[in-house]
């Protein structure tokens, strides 16, 4: 059974920073591509970074330069630092991975991130 479970967020002031992490069970860890989504309140959810199995990462424009994805694959960890943090990064943030023989979507529970102005 896959799980992800993230853990990591809380309320921050503007140009802070916080360290998300999502913990993997039930995938083969090292060989999947990891993904960092996010929400906020009255939009769609939106794919904020990426990191393969070969540790290429790509980034939304809006993150570029401020986040940093990676992962420890010892651990079973993706992580998400995310510094010079703005307000309109306030959302929930998700952790997402595909599995299995249909690459059926697989997301975490999701944690607050609050970035106060």
């Amino acid at each position: 059974q896959v799980q992800l479970v993230e853990s990591g967020g809380g309320l921050v002031q503007a140009g802070g920073s916080l360290r998300l992490s999502c913990a993997a069970s039930g995938i083969i860890f090292r060989l999947n591509t990891m993904r960092w989504y996010r929400q906020a309140p009255g939009k769609q959810r939106e794919l904020v970074a990426t990191i393969t199995g070969t540790t290429k990462t790509n980034y939304a424009d809006s993150v570029k330069g401020r986040f940093t994805i990676s992962r420890d694959n010892a651990k079973n960890t993706v992580y998400l630092q995310m510094n010079s943090l703005k307000p309109e990064d306030t959302a929930v943030y998700y952790c997402n991975t595909k599995w299995g023989p249909t690459a059926l979507d697989y997301w975490g529970q999701g944690t607050q991130v609050t970035v106060s102005s």
